[in-house]
């Protein structure tokens, strides 16, 4: 039927908890990031932790505010 998974509870579930690591390079500081608490310098490496569901997003946001990634990593529970 349209509109209908193929997959089982199972896979949801698991895909739902993974979380992934962004390291970015090059993030500025503009109009968007001055909604944050914080700066954010021009040098150096950030690392973003981002739920699987997520990276998408994060990735256009990190694209807007200038950045590049530079490296995808899966965490594990003891990482996290």
């Amino acid at each position: 039927m349209f509109g209908q998974t193929t997959l089982g509870a199972s896979s949801v579930s698991s895909s739902a908890s993974r979380v992934f690591r962004y390291e970015v390079v090059g993030l500025r500081q503009n109009s968007e990031t001055d909604r944050n608490k914080y700066n954010i310098r021009n040098s150096g490496s950030v690392f973003i932790t981002v739920p699987y569901s997520r990276m998408n997003e994060e990735y256009q946001r990190i694209t807007r505010l200038g950045g590049k990634i530079i490296k995808i990593e899966p965490l594990t529970a003891e990482e996290e």
